[in-house]
């Protein structure tokens, strides 16, 4: 989450003015992630989390995350409920930009995972994937292979200039990824973006899986290796195998894996740590300066792309 777009109180009431909510006695503004603009909405009915969208997010795309949302709250698993306009709609515009209001999910999201979050996050992710089977709904993952491809490929020289070196080793493993990355494998919804500061916890209980604004179709077991990039390193190169099994084991009661997602995961894996290397590297040097927004190192994922190039099996993650 993050602030590009401040809102004058006559804006906020026009917004509110919207919906059943009651007028706002609070507005605050959240500082974190890097993609949209974010407010903890506080009034008579409760706490909200008002997103404006920003960059990488078309309108068009905004009833496929919405209604993932409210099948997975209906559903049981923890994520923000969207709140409908008076008139039924679950966005509206502000300021020329979509918009919308979600319910509040009470917990605060682990700096430090454990074992028993990765677990906990194992669980959720296959309900998740078990809940939406069947959904309508389409999206295309536009950060997949040619995706991270081009931003990469445009900003090699950002990279060698992060780390000499890097372009040449980057480049290498978006040749092996792209020649290895599967065809055929379980597809579906995914959330394609579950990082620790997406999932909130209250102790080692998930309270709460939020911000869907990357989800998209895509192979469900490559949610599973988002999740072991995010999760489970205790340092960048370092893979910690324990959390790994722990995600692994909790995902397969739920899900269990097929064969050709178990060949696949290394190279899963591999391609998740580029996409984010891509969108990290990007970020860092187009954010505007003066945004309220911390920007993420990409080299934490050119890192971790080291583990990745040694690993040949699903059990070197501890499946």
């Amino acid at each position: 989450m993050a602030v590009y777009t401040a809102l004058s109180d006559a804006e906020l009431a026009a917004l509110l003015a919207e919906y059943e909510l009651g007028s706002a006695l609070a507005c605050d503004g959240i500082a974190a992630g890097v993609e949209n603009s974010n407010f903890a909405l506080t009034t008579a009915k409760g706490r909200f989390i008002f997103t404006l969208f920003e960059k990488r997010v078309r309108e068009a795309d905004l009833p496929f995350f919405m209604q993932i949302m409210a099948r997975l709250a209906e559903r049981g698993v923890p994520a923000p409920q969207p709140i409908a306009t008076k008139s039924g709609a679950l966005f509206t515009q502000v300021k020329g930009k979509p918009a919308c209001i979600v319910t509040f999910l009470d917990g605060d999201w682990p700096r430090a995972p454990q074992v028993a979050h990765c677990a906990a996050i194992g669980d959720a992710l296959a309900r998740m994937h078990v809940a939406l089977e069947g959904f309508a709904l389409e999206r295309e993952n536009a950060l997949s292979v040619d995706g991270w491809e081009r931003l990469i490929t445009s900003r090699l020289a950002q990279a060698e200039a992060l780390r000499p070196g890097l372009a040449a080793e980057i480049a290498a493993d978006m040749a092996a990824v792209r020649a290895a990355w599967p065809s055929e494998l379980p597809r579906g919804p995914i959330h394609a973006d579950l990082f620790p500061d997406n999932a909130l916890f209250v102790g080692e209980r998930l309270t709460g899986v939020i911000d869907f604004y990357f989800a998209c179709t895509d192979f469900l077991s490559y949610d599973l290796a988002v999740c072991l990039n995010a999760w489970c390193f205790a340092e960048e190169r370092d893979y910690d195998a324990a959390r790994g099994a722990a995600m692994i084991a909790a995902y397969e009661t739920v899900r269990p894996l097929s064969a050709a997602e178990r060949t696949a995961l290394p190279t899963l894996c591999r391609g998740a740590a580029l996409r984010f290397f891509a969108t990290r590297l990007a970020d860092w040097f187009d954010t505007p300066d003066g945004a309220l927004v911390k920007k993420k190192d990409p080299l934490e994922y050119a890192d971790k792309l080291a583990v990745h190039r040694r690993a040949g099996r699903a059990a070197d993650y501890g499946a």
